[in-house]
């Protein structure tokens, strides 16, 4: 091999297995998702024939698309999302702002305590929470009990979308909180020496000075939680059981994986899992573009 080829080539050698994996567990599945999605599979010579692949084009997403049931279902996930979203953003960002006041005590513990759900996983957090639900163990209902108070249903009807947003919202704060906070260490402390020369509080310098520099975080948490709600799963599966409130379509991807191996409707399963990722990419590539526009026109 010749000494000019070398580093053209050295550069493709380090990149190899990372692009190996990514085109294994990634490209591929949704390239062979993408074809699920165009074909079903049709039975020929009675109910005993041979089933056999047919590409039948957009069908399966016309009847995605104009399903009642998934269309149910991501009503559902839009009401987890509205009380899921803006109450995990907003904590995360009043715990970031509180973190960051100068001469703040136990900083590094509250920091740690309040990503530490964080790390616990979902499965592992919803029964945890499962367990203060259930009227039978529920610490808020024996308290109600015991002042003569009737007690809380967490699990029914009406209550089922706070609950559900309460364990999100345990478990994503930390995550956001550090990504806020850590945007607010990177900007410069004489930006806060001049605001408080001018005589300006820490509630002005929060209000009018750190959020507005805290744009480009804020909505790039406000992305991680739009992905993370429309990949609501774990859940409202494990509460499943303890809950009649929680149907097995009760969010998209709960109706995807029944249809997928419960009852055997895959070529539908896939399309809907191809929609549901053309959305997330949509909602992505809008929330980028916003946040570019916003850093060019504070660059001019």
């Amino acid at each position: 091999m010749s000494r000019q080829l070398r580093p053209r080539i050295a550069p493709w050698g380090f990149l190899a297995p990372a692009l190996a994996l990514f085109v294994t567990f990634l490209l591929i599945p949704i390239g062979y998702a993408i074809y699920l999605s165009v074909v079903q599979l049709k039975v020929d010579g009675g109910a005993f024939g041979i089933r056999r692949k047919v590409f039948v084009g957009l069908d399966n997403y016309v009847a995605t698309l104009t399903n009642p049931e998934l269309l149910a279902s991501l009503g559902r996930l839009a009401k987890f999302g509205l009380v899921s979203v803006p109450l995990t953003l907003g904590l995360a960002l009043v715990f970031a702002l509180l973190l960051d006041l100068p001469g703040i005590r136990f900083g590094r513990l509250s920091r740690t305590a309040i990503f530490l759900p964080y790390a616990v996983p979902g499965v592992v957090g919803a029964l945890l929470w499962g367990f203060m639900y259930l009227p039978s163990t529920s610490p808020v209902n024996f308290a109600l009990r015991t002042v003569g108070l009737p007690a809380v249903d967490f699990l029914g009807p009406g209550s089922i979308y706070g609950s559900l947003a309460n364990i999100a919202i345990w478990g994503g704060v930390g995550f956001n909180m550090i990504v806020i906070y850590t945007a607010l260490r990177s900007i410069p402390a004489e930006i806060y020496d001049a605001a408080h020369i001018d005589g300006a509080t820490e509630w002005q310098v929060a209000w009018r000075i750190k959020i507005p520099l805290l744009t480009p975080a804020l909505v790039l948490t406000l992305l991680f939680s739009l992905i993370a709600t429309l990949q609501a799963y774990s859940e409202p599966t494990t509460l499943r059981s303890i809950s009649s409130s929680i149907s097995y379509s009760f969010f998209p991807l709960m109706k995807i994986y029944r249809d997928a191996f419960g009852t055997d409707d895959v070529s539908g399963a896939a399309a809907a899992s191809v929609v549901m990722a053309l959305g997330t990419l949509l909602i992505s590539l809008v929330l980028l573009r916003l946040l570019q526009r916003r850093t060019f026109e504070d660059e001019r």
